[in-house]
């Protein structure tokens, strides 16, 4: 913790879906002087994201899926082509990843590999999200997937050749932060060449 920051009181706002609190606090700016300063923070906890690829075909899963806030957000069917993810509950990250890539792409994953860990929102959000990849084969397929009844996701999977995933980043069919960093991973270390 920094000597920075001081007097730090919180106020719940909501506990609906998750929490959203309000914080007030000190802050020490450079040149010394103490300011008041309030903001609000959303909690719904930690998460993991994976890229499964297959270096041999060159492919990639991904998932498509409605998501509200880009809806109202300008999205225009509110559907979002991502990479797997889920929020840890009370898993570790690694137990996650596994157990969210079977419920939604339908593949077993037993081999992951962390690859780095992000903020993704951090004005707002308390989120750290774990990023991992993981090579998958068709004989890892052990159903459908996509995702569980009662969370009621209606989780479509794409098998995506990786080109053709990667140019649509550019064309903006893919607009989720997440998965284009796994993308550009992907990219960057020749997973799918």
């Amino acid at each position: 913790m920094t000597d920075k920051i001081r007097n730090i009181s919180k106020t719940l706002l909501s506990n609906n879906w998750y929490t959203l609190n309000k914080y007030s606090f000190e802050y020490q700016k450079p040149n010394g002087d103490w300011e008041q300063q309030h903001r609000e923070a959303y909690d719904r906890g930690n998460g993991s994201t994976i890229l499964l690829y297959n270096s041999s075909k060159g492919t990639v899963i991904l998932t498509r899926q409605f998501r509200l806030p880009t809806y109202v957000n300008g999205n225009r069917d509110g559907m979002l082509i991502e990479t797997c993810a889920g929020l840890l509950d009370k898993d570790n990250a690694e137990d996650c990843i596994r157990k969210e890539a079977e419920e939604e792409t339908g593949y077993k994953i037993n081999q992951v590999k962390k690859i780095f860990q992000a903020y993704m929102s951090p004005g707002s959000v308390t989120e750290i999200l774990y990023f991992f990849i993981a090579e998958y084969s068709d004989d890892m397929k052990v159903s459908d997937g996509g995702g569980l009844e009662h969370e009621q996701e209606n989780i479509q999977v794409l098998e995506l050749e990786f080109n053709a995933a990667y140019r649509m980043i550019e064309s903006g069919e893919i607009m989720d932060g997440k998965t284009i960093m796994l993308l550009q991973y992907a990219k960057l270390h020749n997973l799918c060449s």
